[in-house]
């Protein structure tokens, strides 16, 4: 049986982001009026963003060149002392703490690894984790654990139909192949051609360019360009029109340990999805958000928690695993995120007023992170983050988070041991285990308040 091509995530390569919104969209945040509503911009998406913001497209990083020629430096021309630090990604490796991945290892079972939801959402465990305590709870326990005038941040990307599976034309009497394509970055290009992505392909090494790759349902992508298992897709049609025939013929790009394990179902396309999602551009969902239900909502507002939206459209790079013995030597993704001036405002007015600002997930927290500065203020954001946290990093904006159990050795288990402790959070997972909590995106959650010190 062809293995999908999500499991191309796992197996090295660097992921980038998917990123944007539909230029059509109607806003839609506002779930019963308990979620504010949207305000701002064009979407990096619309092409008229593009043509206001020639020098805002997403920056090339390692591993895209396959979007376009790189400018060579002329002959004999000498670097410069930035150059002599051989690209961005050396500056930011002098920037990250030195520490051996292996001490972000842990031994979590099989049986642990949670296949499907629990039902109905905020059903699932909640583990809270403060100092050197913990306390099992459920999710639907939460606004006990919050305190009157908190903020919860949630991340509103929408997960994309970003699994496909399409035809190429025979080339000799061996017949048509079946290829497995998953959408991982949207590209700009001309608005009067179809929409163009980045995608994983498998098997990729049976793509040439220009290969017509029929989707089904009058979707139809061209091969632009290849390196190794990425390709560019060309597709025939764009706007709202390519964004119906995702939503027809596409499926759920679900994590490559659940993908290996069982096929997707139609129940994947509600349960892969946050009540609250509104802007599209994820290949990934903001798994914290899984939990949360009208009903949670509407409790929350009753004890006096206020809810706040912002945007981080979340990457295939979040499957990767980290290969290097080094935190210095991880190359992390990049994502696109978005916070509005006004979501940035009500954000402020809330800490100023005593509340906490509890990030829901580790994508609202990084995008908090990379938005606040040093006093902790967040300003309106509309670019691409590739923050890496690490202990050791001070956190500015964020005071409790709220996050699902993670993978060892994975840079969000660095994340959660940065915000909480290394050792207590290795203590806390432990536990977890024991007490048969459920991991990964389908899993259970925990509470976790910042460590003394951070």
């Amino acid at each position: 049986m062809a293995m999908r091509a999500s499991e191309e995530l796992a197996q090295g390569g660097r992921a980038a982001a998917a990123h944007g919104r539909r230029p059509d969209q109607a806003r839609s945040a506002e779930k019963g009026g308990l979620i504010p509503p949207r305000r701002g911009g064009l979407s990096p998406l619309d092409p008229a963003w593009e043509a206001e913001n020639p020098r805002g497209r997403p920056a090339k990083r390692p591993g895209e060149s396959i979007e376009g020629p790189r400018r060579r430096r002329p002959r004999g021309a000498r670097r410069t002392p930035i150059e002599a630090l051989a690209g961005d990604f050396q500056a930011k490796r002098l920037q990250t703490p030195s520490m051996r991945v292996d001490d972000f290892d842990f031994h979590l079972p099989e049986c642990r690894i949670a296949l499907s939801p629990a039902s109905p959402r905020d059903a699932a465990r909640l583990l809270h984790v403060d100092g050197p305590a913990t306390g099992d709870f459920t999710v639907a326990q939460l606004p006990s654990l919050l305190r009157r005038g908190d903020l919860l941040v949630l991340n509103d990307t929408k997960v994309i139909p970003a699994q496909l599976a399409g035809k190429r034309a025979a080339r000799s009497s061996s017949g048509a192949v079946t290829i497995d394509v998953t959408l991982i970055r949207r590209l700009f290009g001309d608005p009067d051609l179809g929409a163009r992505w980045r995608a994983f392909a498998r098997p990729a090494k049976r793509l040439r360019l220009g290969d017509r790759i029929d989707f089904g349902d009058g979707l139809v992508g061209n091969v632009e360009n290849r390196d190794g298992a990425e390709a560019i897709f060309q597709f025939n049609i764009n706007g709202a029109e390519f964004w119906e025939a995702l939503a027809r013929v596409g499926k759920p790009p679900l994590p490559p340990y659940i993908a290996r394990k069982r096929a997707v179902t139609p129940d994947d396309a509600r349960a892969y999805q946050t009540v609250f999602a509104a802007e599209e551009g994820s290949v990934a969902a903001p798994t914290a958000g899984l939990h949360f239900t009208p009903t949670l909502f509407e409790q929350l507002k009753a004890a006096g928690v206020a809810t706040e939206t912002v945007t981080l459209h979340v990457g295939a790079g979040t499957f990767l695993p980290v290969t290097a013995k080094d935190t210095r030597d991880h190359v992390m993704h990049a994502e696109w995120g978005e916070i509005t001036a006004e979501q940035a405002g009500r954000i402020n007015a809330a800490r100023a007023a005593g509340g906490r600002i509890v990030a829901v997930g580790t994508t609202s927290a990084r995008l908090l992170e990379s938005a606040a500065d040093e006093a902790g203020v967040i300003r309106p954001f509309a670019e691409e983050t590739d923050i890496f946290i690490t202990p050791g990093y001070r956190f500015k904006a964020v005071d409790a988070l709220m996050t699902n159990f993670h993978l060892p050795r994975s840079t969000l288990f660095m994340l959660v041991a940065a915000f909480a402790g290394t050792e207590r959070m290795k203590r806390a997972y432990a536990h977890a285990i024991e007490r048969g909590y459920r991991f990964y995106s389908y899993g259970d959650a925990c509470l976790l308040e910042r460590a003394k010190g951070q």
